[in-house]
């Protein structure tokens, strides 16, 4: 399954005093299996932009095309559409609204028409895939949960429809390192075991640079940057200018060569710089 952004431009308050273009001319295509970061300041147009990509916002100009089908077209069943590519929101816990996690996780699946059995078949899934053990949660209320876990569920409730794409905004916006761990972990596992196409929006670039295999940069509307997160970080004048940063390990790597360490410029994970530095010790003189 692909995504094909071609010339997207989006204005809110078109034609009026009060217009802003969000987005201005982006195009880029996402492949099946790809994980996908989505980096950029706060108001930058990230959030627009995934909006789009399930046909919750319609393009000023431009076309969203998922599997060679205009999301936008008078023809298309964009119901249908929707149902593939799941749409996870900021602190989506704040939309629970069952009794209990099972029936949460379920909502979605039923409106689906699906059987009892699939239903209770894709909850089991789905709790599965978020690290939520059904015995002992499925019967519980979600605001009983720690915060952590209600992010969890509502996750659960996305992939409950079985969508082939995954698309998250701020997962990790707000959770401790803990709950942090368990989601990048969970996202690690459906990118890895099931192959889900996942792009998502953060601020994070530790969070990216151990997850995304590739970045796209927007800043001010604009894809600036689409590229690898090698790529991508060893370009710190870029990411600088439009407020970003590097990951910890990049600013490491860097400091240290300026200490005259032979490294290569693009390392921007730990283990990378740790194997680099005993690489050098190593093959060092003896003497």
């Amino acid at each position: 399954m692909s995504i094909e952004v071609r010339h997207l431009t989006h204005t809110y308050g078109e034609g009026s005093a009060l217009s802003t273009v969000a987005l201005n001319d982006i195009s880029f295509t996402i492949q099946e299996g790809e994980f996908v970061g989505i980096v950029g300041h706060t108001g930058s147009g990230k959030s627009t932009l995934v909006q789009h990509l399930n046909g919750l916002l319609k393009p000023t100009s431009g076309q969203v095309l998922v599997d060679g089908e205009d999301l936008n077209g008078e023809k298309v069943n964009r119901r249908v559409l929707r149902q593939r590519i799941g749409l996870v929101f900021q602190y989506p816990e704040y939309q629970l609204f069952e009794e209990t996690v099972a029936k949460d996780i379920a909502f979605g699946p039923k409106n689906q028409g699906l059987s009892t059995a699939k239903i209770d078949a894709r909850v089991h899934h789905a709790m599965e895939s978020v690290h939520l053990d059904y015995q002992k949660y499925a019967e519980k209320s979600p605001f009983e949960l720690s915060g952590g876990q209600m992010r969890r569920v509502a996750i659960a409730g996305v992939l409950a429809m079985a969508p082939k794409v995954l698309i998250l905004d701020e997962p990790t916006a707000g959770l401790d390192p803990r709950g942090r761990d368990r989601i990048l972990s969970m996202l690690e596992e459906l990118r890895d075991r099931e192959h889900t196409t996942i792009l998502m929006v953060s601020h994070s670039m530790e969070d990216m640079a151990r997850l995304a295999t590739r970045l796209l940069v927007i800043a001010e509307g604009k894809l600036v940057a689409d590229d690898t997160p090698r790529a991508v970080f060893a370009r710190p004048d870029l990411l600088t200018r439009i407020g970003l940063d590097v990951p910890e390990a990049a600013k490491l790597c860097a400091a240290l060569r300026g200490k005259g360490y032979d490294l290569p410029p693009d390392l921007y994970r730990m283990e990378e710089v740790r194997n680099a530095l005993l690489a050098l010790w190593k093959g060092a003189d003896p003497c």
